[in-house]
């Protein structure tokens, strides 16, 4: 019986954190042993908020050399860059003549991006200034969000879709794009026939979210980090500068975090032999950070000194994506009806 495939996209954003890690760069690593895996560098999807060539440019070399250290094998994932497969905005473009804005007004992000804008202020503005055409509304309400953060959903439901993936894992504040993706191919098979798979979003469950050192949540907005391949000085710097949650007489911050890298049952005796000893505690989480981390950094300056040779493995990655999105779009082009010339 033929593998499960699954499929997941990485945005060349910065470096990456140990909230990353445990949040989906792992399961990643993990799910390669027992599936066909795609996972691939959304270039495209982050030139809606990157556009800097320059930082783009190495971004994507560190995305590289991240999901290489972390123990991503390209002999079992195809590990590639979306913008070497044109397939992905080609059917794009397919998608967006079957899906409807109504649609696509739904989606998490755009939502956001109009509620930054504030709708219900402007309808009061409306009735006050009497703003009274469709272009004043349109021009009022939707100032400042570009089509790209409008059409974000169906890019990436043709990056989905090309691959016929049976999984595709995300946190649970995905699931909608994944949802989206499902929408859209069954309404191709419906207008067009029977040509893509609906895949199924795997929710990461199992993963809590990861607090930052602050408390709130791991991410790089709130500059509440540890950095994945981070340096043993960096390491210490940020555990001890862990907000202590005494409840319960145990540090929460700082146990939720250990808790990543030593099992449970081992941490229960040692906060209740250290309890009210933050310092210790902290400086325990410093070690085992320190032994999760080093081999993952050292593998990763490993990579560091050959770039050539790391980029060859994702443009042969690219070689084996290509091939398949390009056989996927010649049936759609059937589909559609575009294919006119006899092989």
């Amino acid at each position: 019986m033929s593998k499960k495939i699954f499929l997941s996209g990485v945005q060349p954003s910065g470096k990456p954190h140990i909230g990353n890690y445990f949040g989906a760069m792992k399961q990643f690593v993990d799910l390669q042993n027992e599936h066909e895996g795609y996972v691939f560098i959304a270039d495209y999807h982050a030139l809606h908020s990157l556009r800097n060539p320059k930082e783009m440019n190495e971004n994507i070399k560190n995305v590289l050399l991240d999901y290489l250290a972390i123990g991503l094998d390209p002999e079992k994932v195809t590990f590639f860059k979306q913008s070497d497969i044109s397939e992905h905005t080609e059917l794009t473009w397919i998608f967006d003549t079957i899906t409807t804005v109504p649609n696509l007004m739904l989606a998490h992000a755009f939502k956001a991006r109009v509620d930054e804008i504030g709708v219900e202020n402007f309808f009061k503005e409306k009735n006050e200034k009497g703003y009274d055409t469709f272009k004043e509304l349109v021009s009022r309400v939707f100032k400042g969000i570009d089509v790209g953060t409008f059409n974000y959903p169906v890019l990436m439901a043709a990056d989905i879709l090309l691959y016929t993936p049976d999984l595709v894992p995300v946190g649970a504040d995905q699931k909608q794009h994944v949802e989206i993706a499902r929408d859209i191919a069954d309404k191709f098979n419906n207008v067009y026939g029977e040509t893509f798979k609906l895949p199924e979003p795997m929710i990461l469950k199992e993963v809590a979210i990861v607090p930052g050192t602050d408390g709130r949540k791991m991410s790089k907005s709130y500059g509440n980090t540890i950095p994945l391949f981070a340096e043993y000085e960096e390491i210490k710097k940020c555990v001890m500068s862990i907000v202590t949650d005494s409840s319960g007489g145990i540090p929460q911050n700082v146990y939720a975090i250990h808790k990543l890298v030593r099992s449970e049952t081992e941490l229960k005796k040692i906060y209740e032999e250290k309890a009210g000893k933050y310092k210790d505690l902290k400086e325990l989480l410093v070690e085992d950070l320190e032994k999760f981390i080093a081999p993952l950094r050292e593998r990763r300056k490993e990579f560091a000194k050959d770039i050539p040779k790391a980029l060859a493995i994702l443009k042969e990655g690219g070689k084996k994506a290509k091939l398949i999105a390009s056989k996927k779009m010649d049936q759609v082009r059937a589909k559609v009806g575009v294919n006119i010339y006899e092989k």
